[in-house]
């Protein structure tokens, strides 16, 4: 079970992460259990503070398929879990010019529960996603010859 790891594909190209915190997520029952089926999306998603608490937005989980009338709406704003300490280290970063708050990772941790990787980012130039492109197309082709 505690194999689910939905990553944001996106983040580590289009920002540079360089602080990252780990959240727990306040979750319905038909969300949870569409997230162990591995039915979400974190591809269009940020963090953003509302009276001091953190919500992620526009993070996708899709539908239960088993749920009824009780299914929650896939797009809503989730609260974040996170101490006081972290949230105010966060808060100070992100008043820095350029910053914001990317989720990175989601996760189920061993005790069943769903997790999400923040990370404070700072966006990339044009110029740096090619470098990107560059250094991850060399170190392909470095392991494409270790192979023969």
């Amino acid at each position: 079970m505690a194999g689910i790891a939905i990553k944001n594909k996106k983040a580590g190209f289009e920002y540079f992460l360089t602080e990252e915190f780990t959240a727990g997520i306040v979750l319905t029952g038909t969300e949870i259990k569409s997230i162990r089926e591995g039915k979400a999306n974190l591809t269009d998603s940020f963090c953003a503070f509302v009276n001091d608490e953190l919500f992620v937005k526009n993070m996708h989980i899709s539908e239960y398929k088993y749920g009824t009338y009780l299914n929650h709406e896939p797009k809503r704003d989730r609260k974040l879990l996170l101490t006081r300490k972290e949230l105010r280290k966060i808060i100070v970063k992100t008043r820095e010019k350029g910053l914001t708050i990317i989720p990175s990772l989601l996760f189920i941790d061993e005790k069943g529960r769903a997790k999400l990787k923040i990370a404070i980012a700072r966006g990339k130039k044009l110029y740096d996603k090619r470098e990107t492109l560059k250094t991850k197309d060399t170190r392909r082709e470095i392991e494409r010859h270790r192979d023969y």
